[in-house]
């Protein structure tokens, strides 16, 4: 890594790198031509035994490529004291790059040759006289993983032009910017501090307003320590212009007009190649058009769900990126590097699919959320009007459950809520219950009733929200209609299983939904990888979706699993008294609710659908078929004829 000064040339090495057949030699050669830089190829460097081994048709083990590239990188060190040398080496895991660069002395910089299988089959094919067999081709692409800052150039041109188009990037390769993120609102300072503190060189944008908003980039990197090696712009084209190629730059910036307004003037500035990650809470079906707009430029465009507050942005938060694939290389070592990590270790950051996936999953996630967060509003509101318990109490029956399997984020949050005070008194108690939202709530129920899957108790969260807005209308009903209300003996244990259980059928919903819309789109969303991507990081994080994990590994419907079934008959009695008890007081639970009704409808073999279908044929000859036969013929009747 440079340091935030700048670059030399001297003591500059330059490895090509890639796997066999992109042409490292004869790149390397010509560069050397052209630049006067000494070259070197890597592969005088491998053992005899290693030479024998690939020839043999053998792939080498890590401990088989360790001496070569410590050799390499010893002899690199002495060449480039004072020199720039360039050295042709396959590299291709960052742990061997790692090794190769780890020369305090020199500043090291990675050029890929990249192309397709195909190209690089036949240009093996054509090969005489090497040691390396053609089917170690697969092995080392199954290996390859993208740098990230390099030069990344297209092999399908002649080698004078990649040379040339080396020559003409690489003066602004070297030294520059790695990433770019522009908008610093409270996500974007903290996501641009957490790539700070993994060491990557950042240039900041953030726009010009006199009065309102001036340097803000250049105050905000005066703050913190962390990013004394950023830079901050305030003009769009001198951003551009200090980020290597190609470039990388995360727009958190409001979704809708903002995103393209931006997009408008960035396009002029780009090149191919380059990348655009929007991390906010845009629509899907945006994501798509810029997909299509972007790529259409040669402009790669990721759609990127981030989930986890404030705090998890900063930390590590879940992420979500979907669209381009090839764009997803170049950013995935950034956004798998910033990304939460779970307790097994696993990484929270997994592309989705293609277009809009990415973003799609974060609104569905969104959705969940809604009515997770409901889902203990209702349950704190039913142990203080039924049970008549106070918040000290409600802290000391839920605390317990913080180490058994209904333990999630939110719980946690909720326990901590619950003891604050503000001027004597409980302040949670003080704020006014009007709970706001920013569509993405909305959006899932639109899409949930587009692709005709049903979501209730997703949906009855949005509702819930939408009815505390009418909290003036509510309190002049509430003076004039009487509420009866008693109290009630509370088995916590129990109300803990009907909260766990509707909190299982929620999640089948969002699942169920992004299950559906993935077959739609042809995304091929891996359910299992959502729910790990879903373990850490994020604001719904739980054991109950580090258990989904290995559930959605066997059924992609959770109340089809049979642990799940089996949870279901266990529960569902301390559900209907819990609604019983809440009925009777008349204390609404539109999500418990909810989730009953949509267990009691999905197990329901027969429905009362049949007398909707007849009542469609009756006055719009709509048609039925018969039980009998369920997927054959249709029939119309004419219902008044005795």
């Amino acid at each position: 890594m440079l340091d935030c000064l700048g670059y030399n040339l001297l003591n500059t090495i330059i490895y090509i790198m890639g796997v066999s057949g992109c042409g490292k030699t004869t790149i390397g050669n010509l560069l050397s031509e052209q630049t006067g830089y000494p070259f070197f190829d890597g592969d005088q460097f491998h053992l005899s035994e290693n030479i024998e081994k690939m020839a043999s048709g053998i792939p080498l083990s890590d401990d088989d490529r360790l001496p070569w590239l410590n050799n390499i990188k010893c002899f690199a060190e002495k060449q480039a004291e004072g020199n720039s040398i360039i050295i042709a080496c396959s590299a291709l895991k960052q742990q061997y790059r790692d090794i190769l660069s780890n020369i305090p002395s020199a500043n090291c910089y990675f050029i890929l040759l990249q192309g397709t299988e195909a190209l690089l089959r036949d240009r093996l094919q054509e090969r005489v006289g090497h040691f390396m067999p053609i089917n170690l081709l697969s092995s080392q692409l199954n290996i390859l993983e993208i740098p990230m800052n390099a030069l990344v150039v297209d092999i399908a041109q002649s080698p004078s032009k990649i040379v040339a188009q080396i020559i003409d990037k690489l003066p602004i390769t070297l030294g520059m910017q790695e990433f770019g993120l522009i908008g610093l609102g409270v996500m974007g300072k903290s996501l641009s501090r957490n790539f700070a503190n993994n060491g990557f060189r950042l240039s900041l944008y953030n726009r010009y307003v006199k009065h309102k908003e001036e340097k803000v980039a250049e105050k905000f990197i005066a703050e913190y320590p962390e990013l004394k090696c950023a830079l901050g712009f305030e003009d769009l084209s001198e951003f551009v212009q200090s980020l290597s190629l190609p470039r990388k730059i995360m727009l958190m910036v409001n979704a809708g007009e903002a995103i393209d307004d931006l997009i408008n003037q960035l396009i002029p500035l780009l090149d191919k190649g380059d990348v655009l990650v929007d991390g906010g809470n845009t629509h899907y079906l945006d994501t798509e058009k810029r997909c299509s707009r972007l790529n259409s430029l040669g402009i790669h465009f990721i759609g990127t769900g981030v989930s986890g507050g404030e705090e998890g942005a900063l930390i590590g938060p879940s992420i979500m990126p979907g669209g381009s694939i090839e764009g997803y290389q170049l950013i995935q070592p950034y956004l798998e590097k910033i990304a939460a990590m779970n307790t097994n270790g696993i990484n929270c950051c997994k592309y989705i699919g293609e277009g809009g996936a990415g973003h799609f999953v974060k609104m569905v996630h969104n959705g969940i959320e809604y009515a997770e967060m409901q889902l203990l509003t209702e349950l704190v509101q039913f142990l203080k009007v039924t049970g008549g318990f106070t918040n000290d109490l409600i802290i000391l029956l839920l605390r317990p459950f913080l180490q058994t399997e209904k333990t999630s984020y939110l719980l946690e949050i909720t326990i901590q809520i619950l003891q604050k005070k503000w001027k004597g008194n409980y302040l949670v108690d003080q704020i006014l219950d009007n709970a706001g939202n920013k569509g993405t709530g909305s959006w899932t129920s639109i899409e949930a009733a587009k692709s005709g899957v049903p979501i209730p108790t997703l949906t009855a969260a949005l509702n819930a929200r939408f009815m505390s807005a009418m909290w003036e209308e509510r309190r002049q009903i509430a003076a004039k209609i009487s509420t009866t209300q008693k109290k009630q003996p509370i088995d916590i244990n129990a109300v803990m299983e009907a909260y766990q259980l509707c909190r299982i059928i929620n999640h089948h919903q969002g699942f169920h939904l992004i299950s559906n819309v993935s077959k739609q789109q042809g995304w091929n969303i891996n359910l299992p990888a959502l729910a790990e991507v879903w373990t850490a990081g994020c604001i719904i994080r739980s054991k109950l979706m580090e258990s989904l994990t290995e559930l959605f590994s066997h059924s992609n419907s959770l109340l089809l699993h049979p642990q799940i079934l089996q949870q279901c008959n266990q529960s569902v009695d301390s559900l209907k008294q819990m609604l019983e008890a809440a009925l009777m007081n008349e204390l609404p639970m539109d999500c418990f609710s909810a989730s009953a009704q949509y267990l009691f409808a999905y197990k329901q073999a027969e429905s009362g659908a049949s007398l909707i279908q007849a009542q469609r044929d009756f006055f719009g000859a709509h048609t039925y078929q018969l039980k009998e036969d369920p997927k054959g013929p249709f029939y119309h009747t004419n219902w008044q004829e005795v």
